[in-house]
């Protein structure tokens, strides 16, 4: 398990295994002592469904006796498994379907700015977009790629 990349797709799959699905997954520290961060959520939770603490304790348990043997054989690591929280972020077509219709804030670089939408359809397609609905109703369609960052916000 030489490089990050083929870390995260091990656990990836490994929580994937445990009936969960990765959010985030950052991987920082020093080589010496890695710091793994892990967003984890059920993949069919929906607004006010999250994860509890004991379910992100079960996997980080869950994962603890593989890192220990494996990857980081001398136990010096950080593991951090959390629930995504209010500002989930959302990068692939079914995370924007599970999540129509509730407050986004996104970064678009060609409109040059970052602004609080709503989803209220996902395009499919060769290249997959998203129908949002900006502030005053107004609704452009963006391909995904053109998104830098969107971010669930909490309205209270």
């Amino acid at each position: 398990m030489s490089q990050p990349a083929d870390l995260q797709r091990e656990l990836t799959d490994r929580v994937a295994a445990l009936g969960y699905e990765v959010v985030e997954c950052r991987i920082g520290g020093s080589r010496r002592h890695p710091h793994l961060v892990l967003r984890i959520d059920r993949p069919d939770a929906g607004p006010g469904h999250g994860i509890t603490v004991d379910e992100c304790a079960a996997v980080s348990r869950a994962l603890e006796p593989w890192l220990d043997a494996g990857p980081f054989a001398e136990g010096r690591y950080l593991l951090e498994v959390s629930s995504p929280g209010l500002d989930r972020p959302l990068r692939r077509p079914d995370e924007w379907r599970r999540f129509l219709g509730e407050p986004a804030e996104v970064l678009v670089p060609e409109l040059h700015g970052r602004f609080r939408v709503r989803a209220v359809a996902v395009v499919e397609g060769a290249e997959p977009a998203v129908e949002l609905e900006f502030p005053g109703g107004v609704r452009r369609t963006l391909p995904l790629a053109a998104i830098k960052e969107a971010r669930l916000v909490f309205e209270g």
